[in-house]
This record gives C-alpha cells, sequence and structure tokens, in this order.
C-alpha cells in the first residue's frame, strides 16, 4: 500500500491561516466600506467634501503613527496578547463609529480605529514568519491577499445595502459584532508565541527600534515595500472618474468594474501564493511586474471602450498586481531576524500607510480634469506608475539575493512552535 502523502500544513497551521485571513477581512472591510458612505456621511451629518476626505485620511495616518510607535514594544510581548489587544481596540473604534452623531465623533472614532487597525497586519506578518517555513510562506500570503480581495469584492454592497436599509450605523455594528465572534474564537484556540521573547528579553522599547529603523538590509526593505504600495495609491483615487468621464462607463457599470477583477482575485490569491513558492518568490514578482505594467500602459491609454473590455483589461490588471503583492510580501518575511521581526513588520505596514498617502498627492499633482470632468494626464501617472514597477524590480532582485545567502534566511526558531504543532500532520 502507498504511503499517504504528507500535507503541507498542520491542523494547526490551517486554523492560523484561517483566523488570520479573517482578521485581515475584518480589517480592511471596515477601511472599504466607508467609500460607500461618502455621500449618505455627508448628507445625514452635514459635511463637506472635504470633512469627509479627513475622516478617511485620518484612519490611514494614525494607522501609520501607531504602527511607529508600536515597533519598539512588538518584539516584546507573546503575539497573541499582542494581536488580541490590537484587535480588542479595533474593536472598540469600530464600535465609536456605529454610535457616532457627529463630524467631531466620526473623526476620534477613526482615528482609534486606524491607531488599533493599523498594526494587526504587521502582527499577523510576524506570527506567519514564526510558525511556517519560507517554502510554503507565498501560500500562505496567497489566502491573505484573498481576503483582501473578498473585502474589496464585499465593502461597497455591503455597505450600500446596510445603509439604505438599516441606516449608516448599521456598517460598523455589523464588523464589530463579527470581529468579537472571531475574537473569542481567537482567545480560546489560538495558543501563545514566545520564542522571540527569549532572544533579548531585557532590550529596551526605543533602543529596538532605533537599531531596527537603522540596519541597511532592513532599510532596503523598508524602501522597497513603501515603493510596492505606491503604484496603487497613485492610480486608485482617480479610478471611478476615469472609468466614467474618460472610458464612458455608466454609473451602474462602474460599480462592476471592482466587482468582477475583485471576485477573480479571490482567486488570484492562492494561485499566485503556489506559484511563488514552486518556481520562486522573484520569479514570480518579475512575471507580475511584466504583466501588470502591460497592463497599466493599456488601460491608461484606453478612450471610450465596451464594458466588456475594460472589465477584461482590469482582470487581467488585478492578476499582475495580485502576483506581485503576494510574493513580494512573502520574500520579504525572510528579510528580519527572528528577534526584530514584530518591530520589522510595524515599521514596514507604518511606511506603507504614510507612502501611500504621498503617492496620492503626487498623483494629483500630475493628472487634471477638464470642464467635463475627463482626466487628462492619466497616461502620464500610468508611465510613472511602471516606472516605479522598474525601480522595484532591481531592488527586489538584491533583496532576493541578500535572503538566499548563507547566514541571512532565517529558518522558523524551534522554540517558536510547540513541538506537537510542528509535526501534527492533516
Amino acid at each position: 500500500m502507498e504511503k499517504s502523502k504528507e500535507k503541507l500544513f498542520s491542523g494547526y497551521q490551517v486554523f492560523i491561516i484561517v483566523i488570520l485571513s479573517i482578521l485581515q477581512f475584518t480589517v480592511i472591510l471596515d477601511f472599504m466600506v466607508i467609500s460607500p458612505l461618502g455621500v449618505i456621511l455627508m448628507k445625514t451629518l452635514d459635511i463637506t467634501a472635504s470633512k469627509f476626505s479627513v475622516v478617511v485620511s485620518a484612519y490611514a495616518f494614525s494607522a501609520g503613527a501607531s504602527g511607529l510607535l508600536a515597533a519598539g514594544f512588538a518584539d516584546k510581548f507573546d503575539r497573541k496578547k499582542l494581536l488580541m489587544f490590537f484587535y480588542g481596540g479595533f474593536i472598540l473604534g469600530t464600535l465609536l463609529c456605529g454610535i457616532a452623531t457627529d463630524f467631531t465623533f466620526l473623526l476620534i472614532a477613526r482615528i482609534i480605529t486606524g491607531i488599533f487597525g493599523g498594526v494587526i497586519g504587521s502582527i499577523g506578518l510576524a506570527i506567519v514568519t514564526d510558525l511556517f517555513k519560507m517554502e510554503v510562506r507565498g501560500r500562505v500570503m496567497g489566502f491573505t491577499q484573498m481576503a483582501f480581495a473578498a473585502s474589496q469584492v464585499l465593502g461597497i454592497p455591503i455597505g450600500l445595502v446596510l445603509a439604505n436599509y438599516y441606516g449608516w450605523h448599521s456598517c460598523f455594528w455589523m464588523i464589530a459584532g463579527f470581529g468579537s465572534v472571531v475574537g473569542v474564537i481567537m482567545l480560546i484556540y489560538m495558543k501563545p508565541i514566545t520564542g522571540h521573547m527569549n532572544l533579548h528579553p531585557d532590550r529596551n522599547a526605543f533602543h529596538h527600534l532605533r537599531t531596527t529603523i537603522t540596519k541597511p538590509k532592513y532599510i532596503l526593505g523598508f524602501l522597497t515595500m513603501s515603493l510596492l504600495a505606491s503604484g496603487g495609491f497613485m492610480l486608485m483615487p482617480f479610478g471611478s472618474a476615469f472609468g466614467t468621464h474618460n472610458l464612458g462607463l455608466t454609473m451602474d457599470e462602474l460599480p462592476m468594474l471592482d466587482l468582477v477583477p475583485g471576485v477573480f482575485s479571490i482567486m488570484f490569491g492562492p494561485l499566485s501564493g503556489k506559484l511563488s513558492d514552486k518556481i520562486g518568490k522573484y520569479k514570480t514578482f518579475i512575471f507580475g511586474s511584466i504583466a501588470a505594467s502591460i497592463v497599466v500602459v493599456i488601460y491608461t491609454n484606453l478612450g471610450i471602450t465596451p464594458f466588456w473590455i475594460a472589465c477584461m483589461v482590469s482582470v487581467l490588471l488585478f492578476a499582475g498586481v495580485t502576483a506581485r503583492m503576494v510574493s513580494a510580501s512573502a520574500l520579504m518575511t525572510a528579510i528580519p531576524a527572528p528577534q526584530d521581526r514584530g518591530a520589522y513588520m510595524s515599521i514596514n505596514s507604518a511606511l506603507m500607510q504614510i507612502s501611500g498617502g504621498a503617492a496620492s498627492v503626487v498623483a494629483g499633482g500630475i493628472v487634471s480634469s477638464t470642464a467635463t470632468g475627463m482626466i487628462e494626464h492619466y497616461d502620464t501617472l500610468g508611465y510613472v506608475v511602471v516606472g516605479t514597477m522598474v525601480v522595484m524590480v532591481v531592488m527586489m532582485f538584491y533583496i532576493h539575493r541578500m535572503v538566499n545567502e548563507p547566514g541571512i534566511s532565517m529558518p522558523v526558531a524551534s522554540n517558536e512552535m510547540p513541538a506537537e504543532i510542528a509535526t501534527e500532520t492533516v
């Protein structure tokens, strides 16, 4: 009788992948759902478009600030306790959004939500790096990227349906309620992750932050991932206006232009992860960059276009972008040493948030709109994005070479995963 094939992940590791993906889903959904509420909030709370933009940006900037502040402490605590603390704060902030009655209250609530929610992703990445070997991290990142796509697909329709039937507060109550259930499950079943604490138990938090942010090999990783975040933030803010005024899409077709590629992205995530583990993270990143670059140039130069063609181009763009995100994220996890993982991920997440905001400002200086609403110089913006992709291919080459040098690529430490978890198979 042939010996049964050993599974890639243990039962507990599957649980961790699922719980981290769901956490990412709730956090990103909270951010995505605010977008379709703009018209309702401006009318209900009697605020201007500029004030609403402040509400949206408050989350990103507070998330970036909290990531930097939390970095020095990220490796001094059990990762489970740290995750529970910040997820609890995120749920509290979401609940406050659900009872907000005016602009000031909502602004404060979004700041609180950003302070806690902005750190959850970095803690999750540190846990992935602690519990999963480099050979399978692409698959893990693929599933977490799938959660991002699912939140994008569901964010707008959930926001609109709940807001129309039950009021805009109900969106946040739904997220907080679901998140509370997830938090309880995590509290009961997730095991402590403390192996990293024994490496430098007495290190000062501020010294830890300073040394982490100034290590040359870490700086390269920070700059590379910051550049990765900039591309999307350049194109996305003007996507709706470009779709309606330049491509000639109707307001009914516009949501479908996000929905259809989002549905495909749910499949692209795991496929990209599997591909990056099979042929290599850097090769997958190159493939995704070439595909995305070609499609960006095509898309940003389109004129009046039938919906099905615009949709097909968007699907191809999402495929390339997903391959880049999954492979880059997986390769990036090999950079920090075990004792620096939490700090590195927190700083990296913060810088990505900040660079994304800066990229939006740069994009606003490149494009302009005519009296009829058409977006001008969007093609120029596309060439700038492609330029960042080319630069990133070079930067990722050096990271790829660095993490494959002897003594640089860090294996999973034996004291970071209980023996029964490491040896258990599904």
